[in-house]
């Protein structure tokens, strides 16, 4: 009678540990115990944080799969089903999220419900409980992986990186203003269904140690981020990029980096680091004695120059010298202010225009073309300027990718002058606007950006080694 059971075409066959896979989480290999005793299946989970509005509460956690493995660490998250109280084999009552999730064994799937605990100490990262085992599922408590056997190897692929569920993220934009980017970021983040959290940088503070570095926000600590887009105004730069640093000592993902955005702050920096990339500019001169402005000026040329304060945005700052006599007078005055400047050629042939390349993820999205207002030398959108798409060349693409790449920016807004000798980069914005480019050329570029978001915190391959199992 039991042999004609167990032949039955419809009936599955589980020993009493399996190979699955949770395809909705990411995890395409898990050892799991099958325990008839238990109602509720388990999963292992660590640093476990609900997130979301309360009318939808999501969960994220992350997991090791592989037991002994504490170097392939997946995230995942999921819409919170229920909390219950599950009592443990030996007797203690712990509470627990409930997630859904597909439960795939074989070339079998179907829906089964979840509970997160730390099972670190387990060497079987799930416990399939009697709710999620179909009414066609017999157990021979005798035998082992009766369903066909996955690997672990599965984790070292490049396959598992392309092939994981986009999940719901939990987003911080570090800003201080309501502006339209900002709003951009949140409307486009929630849409997607991610948690999107507006941050004023001014007021985290951070626990720095070796153990436990830490940022705290009104009171209390923030919780953990799958990304942060900054958003640092030029007046809080170096506070702001401190806190971008605490961040990426935690090993949160920032679009930008502390270091690139230092750098394109700091026009003589910025330049500096152009050159040792090689990378096409006007000529620019520095110097702080004042005994040095006529060499000074010599080295960009002849009139007219750009004088340009060091820490200048949006055109503010920035004075046209037409003269030399002017140029002189101009470098007088910001050396009485005690003013750090530099003195650049002017590119007549530009004719108050400049290209605004919008990259991300090393890759141009959308381009436009900057004018200025009838008698202002300056492009600035925010001087009063007008933008219209334009089509770039190869070699301004070029150049543009190039930039962003020597700032190590995963979002810059890269300014270029069509000169007689080919492009040159005038600035690398690490906060550009999307107003003006989403306007121009009728692209979500902030769509664009989440598409790079959600790739780069796509679980790593991990390096192949002996693995258990």
């Amino acid at each position: 009678m039991t042999d004609d059971i167990l032949t039955t075409p419809d009936l599955i066959r589980f020993g009493w540990e399996e190979w699955v896979a949770l395809p909705d989480l990411g995890l395409p290999a898990l050892r799991a115990k099958v325990d008839t005793g238990a109602r509720t299946s388990a999963l292992h989970a660590f640093d476990i944080e609900t997130f979301g509005s309360a009318n939808a509460p999501r969960v994220r956690f992350t997991i090791h799969p592989i037991p002994g493995r504490e170097d392939l660490v997946i995230a995942c998250s999921a819409p919170i089903v229920d909390r219950r109280n599950v009592v443990s084999s030996n007797g203690e009552s712990e509470s627990r999220y409930v997630i859904g999730s597909t439960l795939r064994v074989g070339g079998d799937d179907w829906p089964i419900e979840i509970t997160l605990t730390n099972r670190d100490r387990m060497n079987s990262r799930m416990l399939l409980g009697r709710e999620a085992l179909k009414d066609h599922i017999t157990i021979v408590a005798t035998d082992r992986f009766c369903q066909p056997e996955l690997s672990y190897d599965v984790y070292s692929s490049l396959e598992v990186r392309r092939s994981a569920p986009k999940r719901a993220l939990r987003v911080a934009v570090l800003s201080r203003e309501d502006n339209y980017s900002t709003r951009r970021l949140v409307d486009e983040g929630e849409e997607r269904g991610h948690t999107v959290e507006v941050i004023d940088t001014t007021r985290c503070y951070m626990a720095i140690n070796a153990m436990a570095p830490e940022v705290h926000y009104d009171g209390k600590r923030l919780p953990r981020y799958d990304a942060v887009i900054p958003r640092i105004g030029a007046t809080v730069t170096s506070y702001g990029t401190a806190v971008i640093r605490q961040f990426e000592t935690i090993g949160t993902f920032c679009v930008n980096g502390s270091e690139g955005i230092t750098a394109s702050r700091d026009k003589l920096h910025a330049h500096q680091l152009m050159a040792q990339h090689r990378i096409g500019m006007p000529n620019t001169a520095f110097a702080s004695s004042p005994k040095d402005t006529d060499s000074l000026m010599r080295l960009v040329g002849t009139a007219p120059m750009i004088v340009k304060l060091l820490e200048s945005t949006q055109g503010k700052g920035v004075v046209l010298a037409e003269t030399k006599k002017a140029a002189q007078s101009v470098i007088d005055a910001f050396r009485g202010l005690r003013a750090n400047f530099l003195v650049q050629d002017f590119v007549k042939e530009a004719a108050g225009e400049d290209v605004r390349c919008l990259v991300v993820g090393g890759k141009v999205v959308a381009a436009m073309k900057r004018t200025g207002a009838d008698g202002d030398f300056r492009s600035n959108l925010h001087q009063g300027g007008t933008a219209k798409v334009v089509r770039i060349t190869r070699e301004e693409r070029d150049i543009a990718i190039r930039a962003a790449r020597a700032f190590k920016l995963n979002l810059a807004g890269v300014d270029l002058l069509r000169s007689e000798t080919g492009p040159k980069v005038l600035e690398v914005n690490s906060s550009p606007g999307f107003e003006g480019i989403e306007e121009a050329s009728k692209k979500n570029i902030a769509g664009m950006l989440y598409d790079h978001i959600e790739e780069r915190v796509r679980p790593a391959p991990v390096r192949k080694r002996k693995l258990l199992g």
